[in-house]
């Protein structure tokens, strides 16, 4: 193994880089990415960025400084066959691959210049665009919505968010995202929920029903899908994203696989990886900064162990409780696990507080989602990021806390730790 090629250089394929060199692989890397930056970190595109307190989020990995690297900036993977990517400047040789090429934002029907929020150009394009009285239109109460209503407003835009569902904030669920409504309206935003958009036009957005919605300027942000469509055809195996196993490596299919014999290993890591968890029994993508930073230390070690003969039981696994957060409306909110079925709703401090006129802080609340048999299986903290550091903790554990406990707001939940 004298060439690893990685594809993608976002988070996820700039950390894969320096792990390898850190965890002492000597041989060539080349990394290859469609955008012409280096590696930047894309939460504070939405935050800092956005709000104009930085022009750059390039991360500190010095990769030009690493030995034998080879950095393909610009230049897009197209195809895919054993031992070789194509890219649209050309074909590159491996020996093995890594693959990072993150996610792609969903585009809705209709006029070509709606607006996504994914790159640096994307947000300092925003940015450009924002000023007092713009009427901007966000489609998608999410992550990405919220955090860009909160800075949009703050600019003195007209915000109006449209959201499909019946509450903002949709992966929380309705209970607990029902208690986000509010937020929108407190920061002068108007959020129409349940409002279905049909297709977005010139100056306008129409909605399934007939109603128009005028708009200098619309965002979507409804969501991303993983980057793998350059690899239909090649005979990986795809479901969603690249199908890989806890140490994080790819798979042929049957058709494939005599062909891919001794092609090399083949890995992903990040936005675009849909990694099989033996903790949850389930194949899991989880499209937050979390997996970008950290599936690139478990893709590195597999592949040495592998270069090293060790067997599949030496090599390391990647099985992390997901977790991921946002900063809207003056609000930290952090969520981490993934609620069982038919989870029992245990709310810790009050969800309906609102903020005084002259607050500098919103009150803070968090919530658990409990299996039947009372495990813990996920929770979200609201502005009170103390329950959050042991709220992973129970988690990791599979606790069965006392739910009473957990309830009271008071009772530190470390607490409630298994000893």
């Amino acid at each position: 193994m004298e060439h690893v090629v990685v594809v993608g250089a976002g988070m996820a394929g700039g950390r894969t880089v320096v792990e390898l060199r850190e965890q002492g692989f000597a041989g060539r890397i080349t990394l290859i990415g469609a955008e012409e930056h280096l590696p930047y970190d894309r939460p504070p595109l939405s935050k800092a960025v956005l709000t104009g307190r930085t022009d750059n989020t390039i991360l500190p990995y010095r990769l030009a400084e690493l030995p034998d690297v080879e950095l393909r900036l610009g230049q897009r993977a197209v195809g895919l066959e054993q031992g070789t990517v194509h890219t649209d400047a050309g074909p590159v040789a491996y020996d093995a691959l890594v693959i990072a090429t993150g996610a792609t934002p969903v585009r809705l029907p209709g006029a070509a210049n709606q607006r996504v929020l994914r790159t640096i150009d994307d947000s300092l394009a925003l940015r450009d665009a924002l000023r007092p009285g713009l009427r901007l239109v966000i489609v998608g109460a999410g992550w990405i919505g919220a955090e860009v209503a909160t800075v949009a407003a703050r600019h003195g835009a007209a915000v109006t968010v449209i959201e499909a569902a019946a509450t903002p904030l949709g992966p929380l669920g309705t209970e607990v995202g029902g208690h986000a409504a509010g937020w929108f309206e407190e920061a002068g935003v108007r959020l129409r929920t349940g409002a279905a958009v049909e297709q977005i036009a010139e100056g306008k957005l129409l909605l399934a029903g007939g109603e128009v919605v005028p708009a200098d300027e619309v965002l979507v942000g409804v969501g991303v899908r993983p980057d793998v469509g350059w690899l239909e055809g090649s005979g990986l195996v795809l479901e969603r994203g690249v199908a890989v196993d806890g140490h994080m490596l790819a798979s042929w299919s049957p058709e494939a696989a005599g062909r891919a014999a001794g092609s090399g290993p083949v890995l992903a890591v990040g936005d675009c990886a849909a990694w099989w968890s033996a903790r949850y029994g389930r194949r899991m993508w989880v499209e937050h900064w979390d997996g970008a930073q950290s599936s690139p230390a478990v893709a590195a070690g597999t592949l040495l162990g592998l270069a090293a003969g060790k067997g599949e039981d030496e090599l390391p696994v990647y099985d992390p409780v997901p977790y991921f957060w946002s900063e809207q409306f003056g609000r930290m909110i952090q969520f981490a696990g993934l609620p069982a079925e038919d989870s029992r709703l245990v709310f810790r401090g009050d969800p309906t507080a609102r903020r005084a006129p002259d607050a500098r802080k919103a009150p803070g609340w968090s919530a658990g989602w409990f299996a039947p048999d009372g495990t813990l299986t996920a929770i979200v903290a609201v502005a009170r990021p103390i329950d959050m550091v042991a709220g992973r903790r129970l988690l990791e554990a599979g606790a069965r806390p006392d739910q009473d406990r957990f309830a009271d707001p008071s009772v530190p939940l470390k607490e409630l730790l298994p000893t």
